[in-house]
């Protein structure tokens, strides 16, 4: 197993863990929340079919990772990814965030450039604020985080239930696009990831990353889908595509937010288009 060490707490390390197959280009996957890099499943095959090197890995807290009871924040996060790309000394890479993964594609670019990047893809991502403020009036009302929060403090786990259930819309494509077996194993996954962790990434979602997208120079591909539970599309895809000029927009009708497994071949062919296959 490969681990890349950032840090410590106390007298313990704190580790990454990291899948890095294949040749040719990388390719950077960084999964959302609650999840691993596991959920790429459908992905990593057909980027390495198409000649890429592909590079997952787990957040901290998540995953294989270590499951530290700090640095839950995107700053941190965007320098464990800073570390990652270092250590295996990546260029010309495409950054690949899902869900809260886009907040590290944004952060990341937005602190340290590209000059290690070439394109960045947004999947059902946070950016650019998530947060209704007096500024950003299409955003999500506070209390919903707080009582997300609530939920996860009182009952971790039945919470994940729930909120699997609306990520995979399982009412509407349970057995059509996504079995029950998918959605227990995601339950597993979350459900052995750092619980302080999971709920101090709540507070993360509410970062603002609008002055972060103003610095993406490379080419960037948004899709996102009009039936996801989890982000709303118009306080997140749609206005990201606004805010970041050029961007390449794909809407996915009926797409829930577990896109990357439930309408994987649709996110297959989008991003190899993109990438230039």
């Amino acid at each position: 197993m490969n681990y890349i060490n950032i840090g410590k707490e106390n007298s313990g390390n704190i580790d990454i863990y990291y899948e890095d197959h294949g040749t040719g280009k990388p390719v950077v996957l960084i999964h959302g929340w609650p999840l691993s890099g596991d959920s790429w499943e459908k992905q990593v095959t057909v980027l390495l079919d198409a000649g890429y090197r592909v590079i997952s890995y787990d957040r901290r807290g998540f995953g294989n990772s270590s499951k530290p009871t700090s640095g839950y924040d995107y700053d941190t996060f965007a320098e464990d990814l800073d570390k990652l790309m270092m250590k295996l000394d990546l260029h010309n890479a495409m950054l690949v965030g899902f869900s809260m993964g886009g907040g590290e594609v944004a952060r990341y670019l937005g602190k340290y450039g590209s000059k290690r990047v070439e394109r960045a893809v947004f999947l059902y991502s946070v950016p650019p604020f998530l947060l209704k403020t007096p500024d950003n009036p299409s955003g999500v009302d506070k209390s919903v985080f707080d009582g997300i929060m609530k939920a996860i403090a009182a009952d971790r786990l039945a919470f994940l239930s729930k909120f699997l259930s609306d990520f995979y819309n399982v009412d509407v494509l349970a057995g059509k696009r996504v079995s029950d077996q998918v959605v227990q194993f995601s339950w597993n996954v979350a459900a052995g990831a750092s619980p302080k962790g999971t709920l101090d990434c709540v507070q993360a979602w509410l970062t603002d990353f609008r002055k972060d997208l103003t610095h993406i120079g490379v080419p960037t591909l948004i899709i996102h889908g009009d039936a996801d539970r989890i982000l709303p599309i118009d306080a997140t895809g749609r206005r990201l595509h606004e805010t970041i000029k050029g961007s390449r927009y794909i809407e996915i009708k009926d797409g829930p937010h577990g896109i990357i497994w439930t309408h994987s071949e649709e996110v297959n062919r989008e991003l190899l288009a993109f990438s230039g296959v």
